[in-house]
């Protein structure tokens, strides 16, 4: 998603037009789910897809109307081989797609779309809220609102003020549920209105413990799925930022007292994957003490029960213990440094989802 924010800035600083797709329903299955985007541009280049096939061309093929007439269209596809035909696209699913045009000279909403990609460059977040009736959109200023987490608004809802309150009240649930929504609502007049509320999130940062060989194939494998990967070992030659050019950052440091000079909070995932049974045991010691909301240490069965044992002695509850994921990653046999990557990145995937086993 950071990469279609990106890509409309540097539009906007070109003086370009482009149109944004983004699947708003989904049932069934679907080669994309709700929330997936694609920017197609001006001059028919795109950046990301909502599925390829018959349902990506006719999507490229709208936007040429969307761009001209600078009003939105929603595009329904029925994935049974009825809108499918001659294409091997037949998940049995259905799609909705809402186009909507994204126009340069349209100072609000360059505003709002640079509001948008600063927040997730920040790490922040928010929820974009957009009308979606095309008659909203015939009155001049696109009706959408972005509301950065934290209070602040940039865009304007026309004649829907009462929405804009209504989101506002509830931002924390919208938020908390990570999925877009299409809602029924009512505007000022009274009269019921479609609402499109997509609740925008920054990257979610991961922390790797341990520079080995197996976090050289987890971080570029997680950086690739949209965490922002931090990667801390206490020795030289393995923190070395040319071994991980996916890693966002990566420190030297001790073991003992990393925590404290790492903002680890309730939005972070820990991933610990040190070299020994000591390095494991002092970096789980101190995840325990944060309110991460994922924790994974690498290691056996045996192994987690001796370190498990110590960390008791020393004041653990079982209920601190049960917020570990140990042994990490999901079991598919695993047995090379590129398998178990597979299987700690599909679990952080899954934990990010709300997916916990």
């Amino acid at each position: 998603m950071d990469d279609i924010y990106r890509a409309i800035q540097r539009l906007f600083e070109e003086g370009r037009s482009a149109v944004l797709a983004t699947i708003i329903r989904q049932a069934g299955p679907s080669p994309r789910g709700t929330g997936t985007k694609c920017l197609i541009k001006d001059d028919g280049s795109f950046v990301g897809t909502v599925g390829g096939g018959i349902l990506e061309a006719e999507t490229l093929n709208q936007a040429r109307a969307v761009l001209y007439a600078r009003l939105p269209v929603r595009l329904h596809f029925s994935l049974d081989g009825k809108d499918v035909a001659e294409t091997d696209m037949l998940c049995g699913g259905q799609v909705e797609v809402f186009l909507e045009p994204v126009a340069a000279p349209d100072s609000s909403c360059n505003l709002l779309f640079q509001k948008v990609e600063e927040a997730l460059r920040e790490g922040q977040g928010g929820l974009l809220i957009t009308l979606i009736d095309p008659e909203r959109w015939r009155a001049g200023d696109v009706p959408k609102l972005f509301l950065r987490k934290g209070g602040d608004m940039f865009g304007c809802l026309q004649g829907a003020q009462a929405v804009a309150e209504a989101v506002l009240r509830y931002r924390k649930k919208l938020m908390g549920s990570r999925h877009l929504s299409v809602l029924s609502m009512t505007d000022d007049a009274g009269l019921p209105t479609e609402v499109l509320v997509e609740p925008i999130m920054a990257k979610s940062p991961l922390y790797v413990f341990g520079a080995g060989h197996v976090s050289r194939q987890i971080v570029p494998l997680a950086a690739r799925v949209g965490f922002q990967v931090v990667v801390i070992d206490d020795r030289d030659d393995f923190a070395d930022p040319s071994h991980f050019p996916e890693a966002g950052e990566v420190h030297c440091i001790p073991f003992e007292g990393a925590m404290e000079r790492l903002p680890v909070d309730r939005a972070s995932f820990v991933v610990i994957v040190t070299r020994g049974h000591m390095g494991d045991k002092t970096v789980l010691a101190q995840a325990l003490k944060t309110e991460a909301r994922y924790i994974g240490m690498i290691g056996s069965r045996q192994k987690r029960e001796l370190i498990y044992q110590a960390l008791s002695s020393e004041g653990f509850t079982q209920k601190d213990l049960d917020r570990v994921h140990s042994p990490i990653g999901i079991g598919i046999g695993a047995e090379t440094p590129e398998e178990i990557a597979v299987s700690i990145v599909a679990e952080l995937i899954q934990a990010r989802a709300g997916m916990e086993r």
